[in-house]
């Protein structure tokens, strides 16, 4: 068994309640006491439970954080500023890595209920009914990176518009048959919206909308890079311009496109979406919508602990805020105008 309190204030010669004010740094307290019970808490390398201090207080100091994919680019970005932000106000992260399984959501959501986390942060843009009577009913502060349509406090850019500046920056270039890998269309955010923005924009632009030229995929640079071989496979010379849903799977279309002895941009032009690392590591460095990371990851927060830590305006009235970011077109070397 571990060491115990009464084990401390034992060693010291003092009581129980003398060790309690010194580890929580109680006024009043004489130097002499101090020393005593820091030299016994020393020699038998005591530690405060964690558990017992939370149920004392009533806060755990915690923020779990359901993420869907660790391995992507842009997700760990976030994932590591909003670690870095949250361990400057005192607060630490557990981190669950669902990769895009739904049924792992509610798990977890339980799971941190039951741990007492003050707070959440759900990355994961796809609801369904467990997900959403857990959201409905808990009382944890949430901050969501989607817009599921629930009284949510919401961090998001504009999917639809960043999908849509993405279709008509080619546009704008002279392409006319454009084709898209898209993501997941039951994420409401990076697979729907963008799809949707991507459709609108063409059609906006007097361009029909042909459904042999798009693909449906998880994000990763493995999806790109097969998706891209099918399209190559199926329809090559019906597109010039390929719009990818996440510069992952940019990165493995033009793979994919150099693998077949094909040019970015001389005969295919590229263009991603997130503005993550990846996007200046792949040659050419790719033309992308980048999404701010540091705002979301400081905006998550902010809006999070103003929850947790009672702001009026947020937890007092119950009120949910949705904050709207606005997304860049980085050009880059994976896109040129095109000449017929």
């Amino acid at each position: 068994m571990g060491v115990k309190i009464k084990d401390v204030a034992r060693a010291a010669g003092v009581s129980v309640t003398s060790v309690s004010r010194v580890l929580n740094k109680s006024e009043h307290i004489s130097e002499k006491l101090e020393k005593k019970v820091l030299r016994a808490i020393e020699e038998l390398n005591y530690s405060p439970s964690l558990i017992a201090k939370s149920l004392k207080r009533n806060k755990t100091y915690l923020i779990g954080v359901i993420i869907p994919d660790i391995t992507s680019n842009f997700q760990a970005m976030i994932l590591s500023r909003i670690e870095e932000i949250a361990g400057h106000r005192g607060y630490n992260l557990l981190v669950s890595n669902i990769v895009e399984d739904t049924e792992k959501v509610v798990k977890y959501l339980n799971i941190y209920q039951e741990m007492r986390v003050d707070g959440i942060v759900l990355m994961h843009e796809k609801l369904n009914q467990d997900i959403g009577l857990f959201l409905d009913k808990t009382q944890i502060p949430i901050v969501v990176h989607a817009d599921l349509g629930m009284n949510l406090s919401t961090v998001i850019i504009d999917d639809f518009k960043a999908g849509y500046d993405a279709t008509s920056y080619l546009i704008s270039q002279g392409h006319r048959r454009i084709a898209m890998i898209a993501g997941d269309k039951r994420d409401l955010c990076a697979g729907l919206k963008r799809l949707e923005g991507y459709t609108a924009a063409c059609m906006d632009h007097g361009i029909e909308v042909n459904e042999a030229l798009i693909r449906y995929g998880d994000y990763k640079l493995s999806s790109g890079y097969r998706l891209m071989s099918e399209l190559l496979r199926e329809s090559r010379g019906e597109f010039t311009a390929v719009f990818a849903a996440s510069d992952d799977m940019a990165a493995g279309a033009v793979n994919c496109i150099h693998d077949q002895q094909l040019h970015v941009p001389g005969d295919l032009s590229v263009i991603g979406f997130d503005g993550s690392q990846i996007a200046d590591i792949v040659r050419p460095k790719l033309t992308t919508i980048k999404q701010p990371v540091d705002r979301i990851s400081e905006c998550t927060v902010d809006l999070l602990l103003e929850m947790i830590e009672g702001n009026e305006q947020s937890s007092s009235t119950h009120t949910m805020r949705t904050i709207v970011l606005e997304h860049e077109l980085v050009e880059q070397g994976s896109c040129r105008a095109y000449e017929p």
